[in-house]
């Protein structure tokens, strides 16, 4: 278990001399915007997400999927689009994160996706609940050259994983483990590299040695451990875990908390990455579940004018100035711990 310098191996290897030299730029970029105060763009994005749908089968509570409670339309991403902008970004992106909100695999051709990316050297990643990873999905996944499966297991017995992941199997969450492992064998692939995901919240927090032996049984790469996100949080929340180590707020002395980190007024993922949603639309980070700051559209514009555009320099300009001002920022994490 834990074997991810294999895992920073396989990432390292796609790492061509433009990719590196894109890196650089960004990288600077970053640096010189925030010593400046003003927003530079240099280069393009090292990461980004493809939301490839916003459906999912589970109802988990502080996820608007689960909820449902979107307001942007639903859907699925289209492949033509999808291809339309790897073409596009290929030549420079590093990192490509098939997740935004909702379950990647109830795309129909999420795997193909998949494939389509890794036959460009571009390192893949997913998140899932792995309640589809039945025998022949299994196969696929191992197929496609997929890099990194991030499983989430919120709990080691059936009572504690569905107090989270409400309508979810914990049985089926193993068994799809066990398929994706049996294949990786079956295969010889060294990948993907499979991650149990342990979201902390107050339910779960005294089985995290559990999953830790349940990983090690198993044959899991890696656990990570990581802080939930709470929407309405001043008040205190039934997730919010008793150990503070394992929250991403901290309780004031009147019994309300705040967040942990401290909004300085910048951010990295502004430069380094971004999401698009499965209609193409551009969104500038993970925190922007419902797509309130859309900054271009790919259905009418390319990556590259959208990405050094007005509209995201116009973003990347406020949050330098005061990003406690933007609404999806003062409950970010940037500055703080989401992995503990």
């Amino acid at each position: 278990m834990m074997r991810a310098w294999k895992d920073q191996l396989n990432f390292a290897s796609g790492l061509t001399s433009r990719r590196m030299w894109n890196a650089a730029q960004i990288f600077s970029s970053y640096h010189w915007s925030q010593y400046t105060g003003s927003a530079v763009i240099q280069g393009m994005p090292v990461s980004i997400s493809f939301e490839p749908t916003t459906s999912c089968n589970l109802r988990c509570p502080e996820c608007p999927s689960g909820l449902r409670s979107f307001t942007r339309p639903t859907g699925m991403l289209q492949q033509p689009l999808f291809q339309q902008v790897i073409d596009q970004l290929a030549p420079t992106l590093s990192y490509l994160t098939f997740y935004f909100q909702g379950e990647p695999y109830l795309h129909p051709q999420f795997l193909d996706m998949v494939q389509y990316a890794a036959e460009r050297k571009i390192y893949t990643a997913t998140s899932t609940n792995a309640h589809y990873l039945k025998d022949e999905n299994a196969r696929l996944t191992v197929a496609s050259g997929l890099d990194r499966l991030i499983i989430s297991i919120d709990g080691t017995t059936q009572d504690t994983y569905q107090s989270y992941r409400v309508g979810g199997s914990l049985d089926k969450v193993i068994e799809g483990t066990r398929n994706i492992l049996a294949w990786k064998k079956k295969l010889k692939s060294l990948t993907p590299h499979v991650i149990f995901q342990f979201l902390v919240v107050k339910p779960n927090e005294h089985q995290i040695p559990e999953v830790y032996a349940l990983a090690k049984e198993l044959g899991v790469d890696q656990v990570v451990l990581k802080t939930a996100q709470i929407y309405d949080y001043e008040q205190g929340s039934d997730l919010i875990p008793l150990q503070e180590k394992y929250s991403r707020y901290r309780k004031l002395n009147d019994g309300t908390y705040t967040i942990k980190n401290r909004l300085d007024n910048h951010c990295w993922k502004m430069w380094h990455s971004c999401v698009i949603t499965w209609d193409g639309k551009v969104v500038p980070c993970c925190f922007d579940k419902d797509a309130h700051h859309v900054l271009g559209d790919l259905t009418k514009d390319s990556f590259e004018s959208i990405w050094k555009g007005k509209d995201y320099q116009n973003f990347r300009a406020a949050l330098l100035r005061s990003r406690s001002e933007i609404e999806i920022c003062r409950n970010c994490t940037e500055g703080t711990k989401v992995w503990v």
